[in-house]
C-alpha cells in the first residue's frame, strides 16, 4: 500500500509541475484546441489556483463547463517583448492599429452572442466615429479590412468568436463577404488580464499613455493588494516575492543587477532562497543559480513559448553565430554587427532570402540582436553591444575544435 501510495503522490506532483508550466506557456488552454491540456488543468485546478496565487499573485480562473481555463498573468514591469501577433502567414506582431481594432471589435462583440462580419465591422465603424483620439475605421480600403480581420482571427484564436458559416479570410477581398459569428461573451471578458479596469481608469491617462513605451498604461497594473502610499512590511515581502518569480517564469535570465533593492534583499533571504527552489521544484523546473543571476530550466520546453537556439529562424540562426564574437571580442560597435551579418549573406548567398538584397546585412543583425537581447544574451547601450553572462553557454570550445 505505502508503494502504491507513493507512486500515486508522484503522479499528482508530476501532473501539477506539467499543469503549470502549460498554462505558463499558454494562459489560456481551451478544451476544443487541446482536451488534454484542459483536462489535466481541470483535474488539478484546486492546487493549480493555490499555487499561482502563493507564488505569483496570478489569478487562474478554470471554467470547466464552458471548456477553457485562463491565467491572468499580470507583468510587473510592463514590456513588447511578447506581442500579439497576426494569425495569417507572415506571424507578425500587431501594430498600434491593430490593437486599436482588436479592443473596439472586443467591445462591440459583447453586446450580441451573434453576429456577422458585415455587422461587426459596421459596429467598429461606429465606435470608431465617435471615439476621441481613435482614427476612423474605413473597411473600402485594403489595408484597413487587412488589420481588421487580423483581430477578428485573434478573437477566433482564443475561441471567443466561432465562425458557423463561412470564412473569415473572405472578408480580405469582399466587403461584402459573409461570415456568421457564435460569441462567447465570457471568454471575452476573461481576455483582459489588468487589475484595474479600463472602466475605472482615467481617461486621460490611458489615452496619453495607452501603447507608448512598448506595454499598457500603469494605471491598468497597479495592484492594491501590495498596498499603496505606504504598504506594510508584509505587503512589501509580499510584493518582492511575487515580483521576483514572475521574473523568474516570465523572463529568460534575471540578472542580479536588474533587481530591484527589494527583490535583491528576497533573493538573498534565507526565506527567499527556500521559496524560489520549492517554486522551482513543484513547477518542475531547475533552478540554476549563478553569481549573476538566476535561470529557469523547463527540461520539456512545456512553458517555453519561444526557442533559442532555434535552426528554423534566420534571425536566431544569425544571433547565434553572432553571440561568438561577442563573447570573445568584448563589446563591439553596432556597425561591426551589421559587417558579421553582410559577410553571412555573402557567403552563404541561397541562405535567408528575405536579407539577400540591398541593406540586407543591417537588417538581419538588427532582427538577431533583438533575439539577443530578448533571451537576455547580450545588451546594448548607446553605438556598443555587449554580451551577456548567459552567452557563454553558447561560447564556441575552440579547443575541442580543434582536436576533431
Amino acid at each position: 500500500m505505502s508503494t502504491l501510495a507513493n507512486q500515486l503522490v508522484r503522479a499528482e506532483k508530476e501532473e501539477l509541475a506539467r499543469a503549470i508550466r502549460t498554462l505558463l506557456g499558454r494562459p489560456l488552454v481551451s478544451a476544443h484546441d487541446d482536451p488534454a491540456a484542459f483536462d489535466l488543468v481541470r483535474k488539478r485546478r484546486g492546487p493549480l489556483i493555490q499555487w499561482f496565487d502563493y507564488f505569483c499573485g496570478w489569478r487562474l480562473i478554470v471554467e470547466p463547463r464552458q471548456g477553457y481555463a485562463r491565467l491572468v498573468k499580470v507583468r510587473s514591469e510592463p514590456g513588447a517583448t511578447r506581442p500579439a501577433r497576426r494569425r495569417r502567414t507572415t506571424r507578425a506582431p500587431f501594430d498600434r492599429r491593430r490593437y486599436t481594432l482588436l479592443c473596439l471589435c472586443a467591445a462591440e462583440l459583447l453586446t450580441s452572442p451573434v453576429t456577422t462580419i458585415g455587422m461587426l465591422a459596421s459596429r467598429v465603424a461606429q465606435a470608431a466615429a465617435v471615439e476621441p483620439g481613435v482614427p476612423a475605421f474605413e473597411p473600402v480600403r485594403v489595408e484597413e479590412r487587412a488589420a481588421f480581420v487580423d483581430a477578428v482571427k485573434l478573437l477566433e484564436h482564443y475561441g471567443a468568436l466561432t465562425a458557423m458559416d463561412g470564412a473569415t479570410d473572405a472578408y480580405l477581398d469582399d466587403e461584402e463577404a459573409k461570415v456568421l459569428y457564435q460569441v462567447d461573451t465570457t471568454r471575452i471578458i476573461r481576455l483582459l488580464a489588468a487589475p484595474v479596469p479600463p472602466s475605472e481608469a482615467a481617461a486621460g491617462t490611458l489615452l496619453e499613455s495607452a501603447w507608448e513605451g512598448g506595454g499598457p498604461p500603469a494605471a491598468l497594473t497597479a495592484e492594491a493588494r501590495y498596498g499603496a502610499g505606504e504598504p506594510s512590511e508584509t505587503q512589501r515581502a509580499l510584493h518582492a516575492r511575487h515580483t521576483l518569480i514572475r521574473r523568474l517564469l516570465d523572463e529568460p535570465v534575471v540578472y542580479r543587477d536588474e533587481l530591484t533593492p527589494a527583490q535583491a534583499a528576497y533573493a538573498a533571504s534565507l526565506t527567499g532562497r527556500r521559496i524560489l527552489r520549492r517554486a522551482a521544484e513543484e513547477a518542475g523546473f531547475v533552478l540554476e543559480e549563478r553569481a549573476e543571476g538566476f535561470l529557469l530550466v523547463d527540461p520539456d520546453g512545456i512553458a517555453t513559448d519561444s526557442r533559442f537556439p532555434d535552426d528554423g529562424n534566420h534571425a536566431k540562426v544569425a544571433a547565434l553565430l553572432m553571440l561568438d564574437l561577442l563573447v570573445t571580442s568584448g563589446p563591439v560597435s553596432a556597425a561591426r554587427l551589421d559587417e558579421e551579418a553582410a559577410e553571412l549573406l555573402r557567403r552563404f548567398p541561397q541562405w535567408a532570402k528575405a536579407y539577400q538584397s540591398d541593406g540586407g546585412g543591417p537588417r538581419l543583425a538588427a532582427d538577431a540582436l533583438e533575439v539577443l537581447v530578448r533571451f537576455g544574451l547580450a545588451r546594448r547601450t548607446g553605438d556598443r553591444v555587449a554580451a551577456l553572462p548567459a552567452a557563454a553557454r553558447y561560447r564556441v570550445d575552440r579547443a575541442a575544435v580543434q582536436e576533431d
